[in-house]
């Protein structure tokens, strides 16, 4: 009996094509809109996600303060407030497990005829175990490396790319920077951008020590710009902030009240405000797509009620001849469901094709998900057995005589 009720189904709507399919084209575009939506939210998602991964897990930075003088304050990172020995102390506290202090600037490199302007950064081998980085090519320089402030470094993807290209292998290969040779001793994984856009594989990191002496200098011996410091565990990272706080504050005899001349970040707490502001985004564009299903429901409603109308002689001769009420309900639900279901297949179409065509020409990053594929599909099914309850019931409860003397 079902099998007969979906035939005839198929074959009300086979009647009026053109009818059925403006009906459904509103479904259509509904299930399209959310796929699509969900698909560019699930990518930005994703690519937070690997954005807070290049950076490293559970992570502080220790800038150096913004300490005023005569009235006059100085930008964070500007004065040499950090050094190496604040960063031995933090290494010591219970709630952290790796330490590195970094001093950085900007310099250009040179190899043969070509030259690009690059990050420098110095630091220690502890800073290859905070960040997560490691080489994919050559090795790591060592504590012996920082010891002797040997001229040994490290290059970024990006940095080989513009200086070797992809004929020349830069392991072994002697580049000037600030007219000091370096030998390369390793080529970096690639990391990506950071958050804010920035290219962390467009860098060049070789010993804190050789950094401090050759290249950028220091006024102050042992001073760095930031010192980078990794909690222990997620949990332990509230405790580890104010660790590190009344440690520094101690050190630098900064008293109760008084402002530091340090600052701390974290970096982990950053990410995932940008993750969760991310998904908030991701649900809103979903919201707003799914308002064209609502107007497809409508639609389905709309067209149910005029064939309601049309087919009431229809009816009549069925009930007269023994179609039950549910029967006739059924009927017409079923028609509902078909014309929702068919135009939330073409629909989940036209969301996968165009998250492809998004890719494709704007380079943004489309995930597809079975989850959002799944929902789009039980959704618009709900929409149109929602909508189409009214209209079948209506058919189902005319008076047999009444509709059969309908012209």
């Amino acid at each position: 009996m079902f099998a007969a009720m979906l035939g005839e189904a198929w074959h009300a709507m086979g009647a009026n094509r053109l009818r059925t399919f403006l009906t459904m084209l509103g479904m259509m575009i509904g299930v399209g809109a959310v796929v699509l939506m969900m698909a560019v939210g699930e990518g930005a998602q994703q690519s937070i996600k690997k954005s807070i991964s290049s950076m490293g897990s559970n992570l502080f930075i220790i800038l150096s303060g913004a300490p005023s003088a005569g009235g006059a304050r100085s930008a964070t990172g500007n004065s040499s407030t950090l050094n190496v020995n604040d960063a031995n102390a933090i290494a010591e506290l219970d709630s952290i497990s790796g330490v590195a202090p970094v001093t950085m600037g900007g310099a250009q490199a040179i190899f043969a005829g070509n030259n690009w302007s690059t990050s420098i950064i110095g630091t220690i081998p502890s800073y290859f175990q905070v960040r997560d980085w490691s080489p994919a090519e050559g090795y790591l320089f060592t504590n012996s490396d920082i010891r002797s402030a040997t001229r040994v470094a490290l290059v970024g993807k990006t940095v080989v790319e513009n200086l070797f290209g992809d004929d020349i292998d830069p392991v072994g290969k002697t580049i000037r920077i600030k007219q000091s040779p370096f030998v390369i001793i390793g080529v970096l994984d690639g990391k990506g951008q950071t958050l804010d856009g920035r290219d962390q594989d467009d860098t060049i990191i070789v010993p804190l020590t050789t950094a401090q002496r050759k290249l950028f200098g220091n006024q102050v011996p042992g001073s760095v710009r930031q010192i980078m410091a990794q909690a222990v565990s997620d949990k332990a990272m509230p405790q580890a902030e104010e660790d590190i706080n009344n440690l520094l504050k101690q050190r630098h005899n900064i008293r109760e009240g008084s402002e530091s001349d340090f600052s701390v970040r974290n970096l982990t707490a950053i990410a995932n405000t940008a993750a969760e502001t991310t998904k908030t985004m991701s649900l809103l564009l979903g919201a707003i797509a799914s308002i064209s299903l609502l107007v497809g429901g409508i639609g389905i409603m709309n067209i149910m009620l005029v064939s309601v109308t049309e087919r009431t002689r229809e009816i009549g001769i069925r009930m007269a001849i023994g179609a039950r009420e549910r029967d006739v309900l059924l009927q017409f639900l079923l028609e509902a469901f078909v014309i929702s279901i068919v135009g939330c297949i073409v629909g989940i179409l036209i969301g996968v094709g165009g998250a492809a065509l998004v890719q494709h020409f704007t380079g943004t990053d489309t995930i597809v998900t079975t989850q959002s594929i799944s929902l789009a599909f039980v959704v618009a099914a709900s929409v149109g057995i929602f909508f189409g309850f009214y209209p079948a019931r209506k058919a189902a409860r005319l008076n047999p005589i009444e509709a059969l003397r309908f012209q």
